[in-house]
């Protein structure tokens, strides 16, 4: 079904008509990175390295125009060609500027502290057009225009949403984007958030869309009497080209043919000229003769972005071990590896390898070797290299896959690990020949979540490792290196995570959780809120070892004579013979290798006999004890050498600034006490006293395990991290970057196939590109370009190091201003809700009164008048104590200063009001039958807002349930749950005017959920659920249709992340049911513009209408209550 109904939809290319220009050979065999151009009458701007460059119409050398220290990005000439508006990062914050079309100074237009985009001019060219989410409820854009010359008051074109748009000649018409797509670069995108072109008349908002089936249409032009526009309708393999549009005609044209790469930006300039680029190639095309050309272009310029430099890595650390004895640590910081002395000496770079990627150090407990993954030559090995970096690695060749854990035997002579298909590995380094990695075990589930972390006994022979079973929970495994077999050592009725082996070879320390049930499965919403404990254990190996919490009893030693015959007798027997188990046990880790027979066969040997673990398999499930720590989430475990057990507690953020608290369980004095807090990545060394802990990712310390967490300074254990520097040489790191995404995606996308997709050859295609990165968002955007070949949705892409500006923290006071005698007059207030600290509107504390209609006079004794923007009197004022002046006249009679704190962002008092204007609204149309219940998204944000809705309006006959623009998270079955719950029983009591149903919470009349194209991923799957589950209808509009699980390959080398989706969902028919396509409405109707205009939502209202039809055709039942029993008695 699925298939078929993919094959069908590309086939609806109706009213099309093909006349096409082939692109020229040379066009299509550039591989520059040119991106957004914009053309005049005599030159082309075009974004590239971060900054904007400037070049003839006709091509030749480029030259800079702006080098601020963000980047400059969409460029717009203005009609004149005179000026040009740009986006830029200048000032901290994502604004609006505009710079001479011959350079010179940029000007800034727009101040609010949100991201300000721009799109275009106005017709007349006085004001610049640009999206913004300032004054939006939700997930959505909205388009501005402000003045060039004098930047007030933005003002808001009056539609609902909309990305990008293009005026008619004579500015009454608007073709615009009301939709703005999450993964904008989704290539053959068939879901809700299609891209679709609208034209709108805008003195009554209605509209007019291009004819418009399964395509993504973007990037309209307004061109004489016809709209172009790029699309990538009537191409299988989901090209972009270049389309045109007669709104009189109604007819569609296809302009370009579908050869080469896709494209990805498009903008009219003069004389019926469009300038577009072709994935970082930039050419012309003319609509009157329908001519295109490429432009050549060459871009010479001494870049900052890609000189080799020496940088500070001590923030960049992302694996950490220490040594055997605590004397250094070693690290991992922008893929080299590093020893820092805990006293005495330099940190230390032992790899010195810029544009290699090394990962996970460990130290062997020889304190010879440090072990890493590498993945020098293109793949990942083991690499193990003495510990000052003087002699070349020893390559230990792995099969191709990413791998995680390195882990010494404490014989240092293996080191077990796993890998990315979640087997369990270890290698015998001292076996003869090549060392060959040996199978351990394989996870069940394919989520790396505190699995197959490997654990060795001391004496090297068994490995402890944890697994999951079918029923999702974790057992504890112990391997034998000598059978090669696995035993599974806790019964699977709790989940254990976080092993240990005490020092001793005597114990087995365990964390379990008898509660984790609602938590079983990370993506369920049933699991948010519920507090997962544990409890700690230790497992007795052998059989005859003593419990460490048996009975003590001090009794008095009995003294003998010495005879000849009794020098060599065991101090520790009784008269009888009998061993004194308990100090026996005491001091064999400490004099058991003291005895004069094993002087002997020291001397013998010429070293100390290998103490064996000696471990019992028969029984040993029931020589599990629980140590007395009490039962908390406990989130890792190790052991010192002294036997003292130590589990790191996670609290909530309220219990302390850390959210970690360590405590420690002493073997000797059976106490169990709190040791630190703020603890984190604590490791002990290989001889148990000492240990390497950070309270955050750049403070590290090494201490004795007795002293963890106490103050230490600069030479006594605190580490000089923040001395670590590495040569950063950015086109190597960029070409190393490069192939471990196509790694990533190769090793980790849930489809080993790709969906379809040949790794090597796509990685060959796009290769030539990476030539042409000059700074990071030229890689970033190649990144987008090439991963999004993978056909899938939560492909994000970000992060990474470039040089951006220090952020200015603009404020908001939570209102709408209307301008009125050369002042901002306050026209809307947004308070939001006392309950809730985090919207509390700024003008709405107590004893402030400030109304609306009120003026804003001044701030911080500025005085505040509409020729500049609002927003630029309150740059860096977000969080901070700000005078202000209102008064109830312009003149400033009357007027008060008050004291305020602005907001940084005021969008949750907007989507609180949005929110309760729904409900109300739902209130009025329904007479107060019908509960409105808001989403925003599916993880704890999500469940907070149901619940709170939810529980509130049990006693409504109904509900509409409202997941528009609901940012997704989790897989909601906790809402289907609660949604169709069954009414079971009624509880009466003696007093009281109402009786209670069973379950009390829950409303059992008919229900409906709102569904638009900006609600997915979790957002998807529940109307998907609601649906299957036969809950009610869905109303509105088709969903993302991007319901698959969001995982990141392994951080790049400069901190970046892309995403490879390692887990997709399918229906219970088999078949892959949403992703790529979306949930579709049962009653499909439009959010239109001219409705909304007119304060209606009407899909809110078709819910309304639909639910109270369905109370009349059914109306709620009433239980009868019986009559009290009257019992016969004598």
């Amino acid at each position: 079904m699925r298939m078929s109904r993919l094959k069908a939809l590309t086939l609806g290319a109706s009213l099309l008509t093909i006349a096409v220009a082939t692109t020229s050979a040379s066009a299509a065999d550039s591989h520059t990175l040119f991106r957004n151009p914009t053309v005049s009458d005599s030159h082309i701007v075009f974004s590239y390295a971060g900054d904007l460059w400037r070049v003839e119409k006709s091509g030749g050398s480029a030259q800079k125009l702006t080098s601020g220290i963000g980047v400059e990005d969409s460029p717009h000439f203005s009609p004149d060609g005179s000026m040009i508006a740009f986006t830029g990062d200048y000032d901290g914050n994502t604004d609006v500027f505009v710079i001479p079309a011959a350079g010179g100074t940029p000007k800034r237009l727009t101040f609010h502290p949100g991201a300000d985009q721009v799109t275009g001019w106005t017709v007349d060219g006085s004001s610049v057009v640009f999206n913004s989410r300032r004054n939006s409820y939700a997930n959505f854009l909205r388009l501005f225009t402000v003045d060039a010359d004098k930047p007030g008051y933005p003002a808001q074109i009056d539609l609902p949403s909309a990305e990008r748009g293009s005026f008619n000649a004579a500015g009454t018409h608007l073709a615009y984007e009301p939709l703005n797509q999450w993964q904008p670069d989704w290539k053959r995108y068939h879901g809700g958030q299609q891209d679709k072109i609208w034209i709108a008349k805008l003195d009554d908002a209605s509209v007019q869309e291009i004819p418009h089936k399964d395509s993504s249409d973007k990037s309209p032009m307004w061109i004489g009497d016809k709209v172009y526009f790029l699309s990538d309708r009537g191409s299988e393999e989901g090209t972009v080209r270049l389309f045109s549009f007669d709104p009189k005609k109604k007819r569609v044209k296809q302009l370009l043919d579908g050869a080469g790469l896709d494209i990805k930006s498009a903008t009219a300039g003069p004389d019926g000229t469009i300038v577009y680029e072709q994935f970082g190639s930039i050419h012309t095309f003319d609509t009157k003769t329908g001519k295109a050309t490429p432009i050549e272009i060459s871009v010479t310029a001494d870049l900052t972005s890609v000189r080799a430099r020496f940088q500070n890595v001590g923030n960049n650390i992302r694996g950490a071990d220490i040594s055997p004895t605590g004397k250094r640590a070693v690290f991992e910081a922008r893929g080299e590896i590093f020893t820092v002395a805990a006293k005495k000496g330099e940190p230390r770079n032992i790899t010195n390898s810029p544009g290699v990627m090394e990962r996970s150090p460990v130290w062997s407990p020889s304190g010879e070797f440090i072990a890493y993954f590498s993945d020098e030559g293109g793949e990942y090995n083991l690499h193990i290299r003495d510990q000052k970096g003087h002699k070349p690695a020893r390559i230990v060749k792995l099969p191709v896959n990413f791998y995680y854990a390195p882990t010494w035997s404490p014989d240092s002579s293996k080191i077990a690990y796993f890998d990315n298909s979640l087997v369990l590995w270890y290698i015998d380094l001292e076996a003869e020949g090549d060392s060959a990695p040996v199978k351990i075990a394989e996870n069940l589930i394919g989520l790396n979540d505190s699995v197959l972390i490997p654990h060795w006994s001391p004496d090297s022979n068994w490995l402890g490792y944890v697994a999951q079973l079918p029923n999702l929970l974790r057992a504890v495994h112990l391997y034998s290196l000598e059978s090669g077999e696995s035993t599974q050592v806790t019964d699977g009725m709790s989940d254990t995570r976080y092993l240990a082996f005490s020092k001793d070879g005597k114990f087995l320390h365990f964390t379990a959780s008898t509660n984790v049930g609602p938590t079983i499965s990370f993506a369920d919403m049933s699991g948010v809120n519920h507090n997962v404990t544990r409890n700690v254990y230790a497992m007795a190996l052998a059989a005859d070892t003593n419990s460490p919490l048996a009975p003590e009893s001090d009794e008095e030693d009995v003294k003998k004579p010495k005879t000849d015959d009794a020098e060599g007798e065991d101090k520790t027997k009784d008269d009888n013979g009998e061993g004194d188990a308990e100090n026996a046990d005491e001091k064999s880790g400490e004099k058991s290798d003291k005895k004069s027979g094993d002087k002997d066969s020291d001397k013998d040997n010429g070293k100390k006999e290998k103490k064996v673990t000696k471990i019992d398999l028969d029984g040993i499930q029931g020589r599990i004890i629980t140590l007395p720590f009490p039962n908390r989430n406990y989130v890792g475990l190790t052991v010192t050498g002294d036997g003292t057990v130590l589990v790191t507690e996670s609290v909530p953020s309220d219990r302390g600034p850390s959210g970690r608290v360590l405590h420690g369980f002493s073997m000797k004095t059976k106490k169990v006490t709190e040791v630190a807090k703020g603890v984190r990545n604590l490791q002990i060394s290989a001889d148990g006293k000492s240990a390497l802990y950070s309270r955050n990712p750049t403070s590290w310390a090494i201490s004795a395990t007795g002293a963890i967490g106490k103050p230490v300074k600069p030479g006594k254990g605190a580490l000089a991290t923040g001395r670590m520097e590495a040569l950063v040489d950015p086109k190597k790191e960029w070409a190393q970057m490069y192939h471990a995404v196509w790694r990533g995606e190769r090793d980790f996308f849930y489809d080993k196939n790709g969906h379809g997709i040949d790794f090597a050859a796509m990685e060959a295609r796009y290769e030539p590109f990476v030539a042409s990165v000059q700074h990071r968002s030229d890689l970033t955007y190649l990144f987008r370009e090439m991963a999004n070949e993978m056909t899938i949705g939560h492909m994000f892409i970000g992060g990474g190091d470039q040089v951006r500006a220090k952020r200015v923290a603009g404020g908001l006071l939570g209102a709408d201003y209307t301008i009125d005698e050369g002042r901002y007059k306050i026209s809307k207030i947004f308070n939001g809700e006392s309950w809730n600290p985090n919207l509390t509107g700024p003008l709405t504390q107590p004893g402030l009164n400030v109304k609306v209609d009120d003026y804003l006079l001044s701030v911080n004794g500025i005085d505040v008048t509409a020729d500049r923007s609002v927003f630029s009197y309150f740059e860096s004022t977000a969080g901070k104590q700000t005078r202000i002046k209102i008064g109830a006249h312009a003149d400033g009679s009357d007027a008060r200063e008050i004291i305020v704190v602005p907001t940084g962002n005021e969008g949750g008092l907007r989507h609180i009001d949005w929110k309760e204007g729904n409900r109300r609204k739902v209130d009025e149309l329904s007479g107060g039958k019908l509960a409105y219940i808001y989403m925003p998204n599916t993880g704890g944000g999500g469940v907070a807002s149901f619940n709170r809705y939810f529980f509130a309006q049990t006693d409504k006959s109904g509900a509409i349930l409202d997941e528009r623009f609901n940012g997704g998270g989790l897989l909601a079955d906790y809402v289907i749950q609660l949604f169709t719950r069954d009414k079971l029983a009624n509880v009466h009591y003696r007093d009281g005017t109402q009786d209670v149903p069973v379950p009390g919470g829950a409303i059992y009349g008919p229900k409906a959920m709102l569904i638009n194209e900006m609600a997915g991923s979790g957002g998807d799957a529940m109307p998907w659920f609601f649906k299957t589950a036969e809950v009610g209808p869905l109303i509105g509009k088709r969903t993302w249709g991007g319901l698959v699980a969001a995982f990141a390959i392994p951080q790049l080398m400069d901190g970046g992340s892309v995403r490879a989706p390692n887990a997709a969902i399918y229906g219970l028919d088999g078949e892959w049911e949403v992703e790529n396509f979306g949930v579709a409405p049962d009653i499909e109707v439009e959010f239109d513009p001219a409705a909304w205009r007119a304060g209606r939502d009407p899909q809110l209202e078709r819910a309304v209408k639909y639910l109270m039809k369905e109370l009349k055709k059914n109306p709620p039942k009433k239980s009868k209550r019986p009559a009290y029993p009257v019992y016969k008695r004598d």
